[in-house]
């Protein structure tokens, strides 16, 4: 048990076990070794956590904003000076390759609580003149939020969750996908050891019937979820039955657009991070590929050879690029798409088996001639295989992008800056790109439209997700009325 933490969970400040909880078996995907194990919340695990996040939470929202933003910038400190102990841990907890976790997990996450905690002091609200009377806003707290995390990035999730939350003032119970569970876990002991008050960010396991139970109790103002869309129209509905408030980061299927005049291996290595990196499992990545039809061989041939380069290998091996996926369930998963592609008539030019590194592996995967008909243009893969589709002009483009449930992201590459700005404009998502992709800097805001989820993370518009304002009318005379 390499990574078996001091108990399963982490409420009220301390480490909390309890044995007649679900096992969770902890797996590392590199080579299926048992690394930890844990156990679900029992009930009075979940009423331990949020009664004491709900005492915990009048408290924190009535320190001065400084105060809470100079715990938040210690841990980000904390983080970043275990950056390497860190980062072993969420490769062992999500297979992903060391050089990937070094740089995009944790930083990522550092960067969010340290954003947060420069934001926080600055949030005020306003006065509006009204002749003698006058008004005035104030910007309060929700009140205890939940977090619900994916497995991709479940450590940059619980901070991308935890930093706005915290720093306007709420308390959060966040459960982690019970595939990594381990990450969570840290923060929660680095936000202890930075100054955190007790109960402020508690950590619980399970799967969900834990998250059911959390996102229904009359206690909880607000849950965000990270996940699937039919998970998110659960999730969505039980938080409806309460009106809680909600922020739903969901799934993708989203458009990269390279016009014939893009900068060919600046659009190619985009589409490579757009559908490669983590091993494809990532919700915003740009896995329909629309490249014009002139330079469209071209595009391939030079795609399949940069693809062919690609290292894959043991992911605590510092020459990865390229790790496994998550379980043998998404394994299958992948695998099913790649065979029904073959069986609808795209044109393999890339990979298309499993990998000879472990029985988790997928080759980085290419298909030409898609339509937008065949299930890999239509159903959400996640993993490492990438659609690519031809189109003449940019209306015919915008209209097939366009022709999705979902909206997470899209992507333009093109010289013509003027072009890339208008099809942007056109198209249906949340978080786009010209001249680049899947860049998420915690100062832009992050989010979807249509099925791909609501609201926002990161940035200055995620402190609307995790606040309300009250508004107050100042009478300065007389009252006037007719009785």
């Amino acid at each position: 048990m390499k990574a078996q933490p001091k108990a399963s969970h982490f409420v009220n400040g301390e480490w909390l076990e309890d044995t007649a909880g679900e096992v969770i078996e902890v797996i590392y995907p590199g080579t299926l070794e048992v690394i930890a194990r844990l156990h679900a919340a029992t009930p009075a695990v979940v009423d331990a956590a949020i009664s004491g996040a709900v005492v915990a939470q009048r408290k924190w929202a009535a320190m001065k904003p400084v105060e809470r933003a100079r715990i938040l910038r210690r841990a980000a400190d904390i983080i970043r000076e275990r950056g390497e102990e860190l980062a072993r841990l969420e490769t062992l907890d999500t297979g992903k390759p060391i050089q990937e976790t070094r740089c995009a997990d944790w930083p990522s996450g550092a960067d969010s609580l340290e954003f947060f905690a420069g934001l926080a002091p600055t949030l005020t609200g306003e006065t509006i003149p009204l002749g003698g009377d006058f008004a005035y806003t104030i910007r309060e707290p929700l009140g205890v939020c939940v977090g619900i995390g994916a497995w991709n990035y479940p450590s940059q999730i619980a901070c991308w969750k935890a930093a706005p939350a915290l720093s306007t003032g709420n308390a959060m119970v966040f459960k982690p996908s019970e595939m990594t569970p381990l990450g969570a876990l840290q923060l929660a002991q680095i936000f202890v050891e930075a100054g955190m008050p007790a109960g402020v960010f508690n950590v619980i396991q399970g799967r969900g019937a834990v998250g059911a139970a959390l996102s229904t109790d009359s206690r909880i103002a607000k849950v965000s979820l990270t996940g699937s869309v039919p998970t998110g129209a659960k999730v969505y509905a039980s938080a409806a039955a309460g009106m809680k408030h909600v922020t739903m980061e969901l799934g993708g299927k989203s458009p990269l657009i390279v016009f014939d005049d893009a900068d060919i291996e600046s659009a190619i290595g985009a589409a490579m991070l757009g559908n490669f990196y983590s091993s494809g499992q990532i919700c915003s990545n740009g896995t329909r590929v629309f490249v014009q039809k002139g330079i469209k061989e071209a595009f391939l041939r030079r795609l399949a050879e940069r693809t062919a380069a690609i290292v894959a290998g043991d992911p605590l091996d510092e020459d990865t690029q390229f790790g496994p996926l998550i379980s043998a369930a998404q394994h299958e998963k992948v695998m099913g798409y790649i065979e029904t592609a073959k069986a609808e008539g795209a044109r393999l030019v890339s990979g298309g088996a499993s990998g000879n590194e472990g029985p988790l592996f997928v080759q980085p995967t290419v298909f030409a001639d898609v339509t937008d008909d065949m299930t890999i243009a239509r159903e959400e893969i996640f993993g490492p295989v990438m659609s690519v589709l031809d189109f003449e002009t940019e209306e015919e483009v915008i209209a097939r992008a366009n022709g999705t449930e979902f909206g997470l992201a899209a992507g333009v590459f093109t010289a013509d800056l003027s072009r890339g700005h208008r099809v942007i404009a056109q198209l249906e998502a949340g978080t786009c790109w010209i001249n680049a992709y899947n860049l998420t800097p915690v100062e832009m805001p992050f989010g979807a439209v249509k099925a791909s989820g609501l609201g926002r993370e990161n940035s200055k518009a995620a402190v609307e997700h995790y606040t309300q304002v009250k508004a107050v009318y100042v009478g300065m005379g007389p009252v006037e009325s007719p009785y």
